[in-house]
C-alpha cells in the first residue's frame, strides 16, 4: 500500500476546515492537521505576494490522489491552489493500517 501526505494551502481557517471535513467524510482522507498562521511568500500573476494562510496535512493513499485533487479543486477559493503529494516511505505499522482501514 502506498501512502502519502498531501500538503494543501488556504486563506482562511473556515476553509480549511470544510475542505478537511468533506475529504474525511467521503474518506478521500484517513486525518487532516490544519496548522494554524504560516506567512507565505510565493509568486503571483507578476508581482510577489505575501499572505497568512492555514496548511493542511492531509493522509491518505496514493491510489486516491487524482480523487482528492478533484474534489479539493471543487471546494477551493483559490484559482490555482497548491495541492502536493509527498510519499510516506516509512510509518508506523499500526497507525499505516489504521489509514488503510480509514480511507476507501
Amino acid at each position: 500500500m502506498d501512502y502519502i501526505l498531501v500538503l494543501i494551502t488556504t486563506a482562511t481557517k473556515k476553509e480549511a476546515e470544510r475542505i478537511a471535513q468533506i475529504l474525511v467524510e467521503k474518506r478521500l482522507a484517513g486525518c487532516i492537521n490544519i496548522v494554524s498562521n504560516i506567512n507565505s511568500i510565493y509568486h503571483w500573476k507578476g508581482k510577489i505576494e505575501e499572505g497568512k494562510e492555514f496548511l493542511l496535512l492531509v493522509k491518505s493513499k496514493k491510489g486516491l490522489f487524482n480523487k482528492l485533487a478533484k474534489e479539493v479543486k471543487k471546494l477551493h477559493s483559490y484559482e490555482v491552489p497548491e495541492i502536493i503529494a509527498l510519499d510516506i516511505k516509512k510509518g508506523d505499522r499500526a497507525y499505516l493500517e489504521w489509514l488503510k482501514n480509514s480511507v476507501k
